[in-house]
């Protein structure tokens, strides 16, 4: 088999070449075998790692012809010397050669069918090893010659990103996609709903109306949940995302991760403890337990102290450390959903500190989205809302009242707001004012009692903005001493009815 058809192609810069070996980590005869395998009986191609891609092989010429092989065969048509020779004959890496020959001298050269899983192995290890040789000299390059707009912690963040893709998608950068490659994985997705038959696509919130609206929290989503203070946002993710942990626990064994920049650790267990064992969450703060409520406590402990749920109470964390948390939890525990109390209590990055607050929110909500795409991941996150809300009669929140709404509502896929009006009435209970007869006061006080009655242990979950389905208003049942939200037994308004 004639060796020196292959090309030697260099893959760093020369300024900064290896110094301790000649030549990238190849095997052309690994790649040639590979080949030859494939044109002697085309289904070996089935028996190949499903991780094996094109991309792997180091002979540019040996990726063009594998990459005809998949074509032909994915259409039906037999891979040989013959069909090859025509399907290559435009090729600008056939090169000076008889290519039929080539082919040919590959196809005989097979020693063992059964062993082309393992060259295939081994060309992928190969193109891994280039891989970290070329992350690596990278990192080397921009440390020798830094840039004042990028911290060394931004490096690490960058690193690490490349060697999370690498780890978990076989390549360092995406780059453009074939329509042939997107087109197959848009019709797999529609397969799997179709398969689905009516179930969700994305996790389970715990929350029916919900769900229905939602399809559950999608992967790659950026979700918002804002809401002013006391309104419950907080006790609402965390209800989402521990339904989602029991979840996972039963299906995948995936894991929940909350960034809590605000309350420690140990609050938000003890919200959960109250909400699971559904004992006051001021006895649980106080102590003031009986024997019967201590004994149902160490139960629930019991029940869901294995659950895949993790929380992070760092203060101040910037994005760049989200990601890295993140990228290092779903390799080793797995990852389903991120939850993170709040955007506005991310630290934002230097440079954008200096353009001002809008600009330093958009690049967090930029970098979350990016995060919630690169991970395969839904991201839930808080916001807060501006006091316009507090100006208004009617105290609804909409997208206008998002504070830094521009960046948060334009990169985000779904925008949520949590609204009780219960709360809203408990501080305006009537009081009878000067020179108003006791009947005028009388009925002014009736129709704010008959309203609060109504409002009493309701929310709404109003979804504003959903990028892919439709708007509307959940209805949920609130328990303040429980911190617990939970279905209502009525229906939902229509999507028509959003405020």
């Amino acid at each position: 088999m004639d060796k020196t058809l292959t090309k030697d192609v260099s893959y760093l810069d020369t300024e900064h070449s290896l110094k301790s070996s000649d030549k990238m980590p190849q095997n052309i005869e690994a790649e040639q075998s590979l080949i030859g395998s494939v044109l002697f009986d085309n289904k070996v191609l089935e028996d190949l790692p499903t991780n094996f891609a094109t991309r792997h092989f180091f002979d540019p010429l040996h990726a063009s012809i594998f990459d005809a092989c998949i074509f032909l065969i994915d259409n039906g048509r037999l891979a040989d010397p013959l069909t090859l020779k025509s399907y290559l004959k435009q090729d600008d890496l056939q090169r000076d050669m008889d290519i039929e020959k080539y082919l040919s001298e590959l196809r005989e050269g097979v020693v063992s069918l059964s062993k082309a899983k393992f060259y295939a192995e081994e060309i992928r290890n190969c193109y891994v090893r280039r891989s970290l040789i070329r992350i690596g000299d990278e990192l080397i390059n921009k440390s020798v010659n830094p840039t004042i707009d990028i911290t060394p912690d931004q490096e690490i963040s960058n690193t690490e990103e490349q060697l999370y893709n690498l780890a978990e998608k076989d390549q360092i950068n995406s780059g453009p996609l074939d329509f042939k490659s997107v087109l197959a994985s848009a019709t797999n997705q529609i397969n799997e709903a179709y398969n689905r038959k009516g179930k969700l696509s994305g996790i389970d919130t715990g929350f029916s109306g919900l769900n229905r609206q939602l399809g559950g929290l999608n992967k790659s989503d950026l979700l918002v949940l804002a809401g002013r203070p006391a309104m419950g946002k907080t006790a609402l993710a965390t209800n989402i995302g521990f339904n989602a942990a029991k979840s996972s626990k039963l299906e995948k064994n995936e894991s929940i991760l909350i960034f809590s920049l605000e309350m420690s650790a140990e609050q938000l267990a003890q919200r959960i403890l109250a909400e699971q064992s559904t004992i006051d969450s001021h006895k649980l703060r106080s102590g003031d337990l009986n024997e019967t409520e201590f004994s149902k406590l160490v139960s629930t402990q019991n029940d869901i102290l294995n659950l895949p749920f993790f929380i992070d109470d760092t203060p101040a964390i910037s994005v760049g450390q989200i990601a890295s948390r993140a990228r290092r939890l779903k390799r080793t525990h797995g990852l389903s959903l991120i939850i993170i109390d709040y955007i506005q209590l991310i630290q934002g990055s230097k440079a954008s500190e200096a353009q001002g607050r809008v600009q330093e929110v958009s690049n967090i909500t930029r970098g979350l989205k990016s995060l919630a795409k690169e991970l395969n991941v839904p991201i839930l996150a808080l916001s807060q809302l501006s006091r316009a809300v507090e100006q208004r009669e009617d105290k609804r929140p909409i997208l206008a009242d998002l504070r830094e709404s521009g960046s948060i509502e334009q990169d985000a896929d779904v925008v949520m707001f949590v609204y009780r009006e219960e709360y809203y009435l408990d501080k305006s209970e009537p009081t009878q004012r000067d020179n108003e007869n006791q009947e005028s006061f009388n009925e002014r006080f009736l129709k704010w009692q008959d309203r609060r009655n109504m409002a009493e242990g309701k929310a709404e979950i109003i979804i504003s903005k959903q990028r892919h389905g439709p708007t509307g208003i959940v209805q949920v049942q609130f328990e303040a001493k429980f911190t617990r939200f939970m279905d209502l037994v009525q229906d939902d308004r229509l999507p028509d009815q959003i405020y």
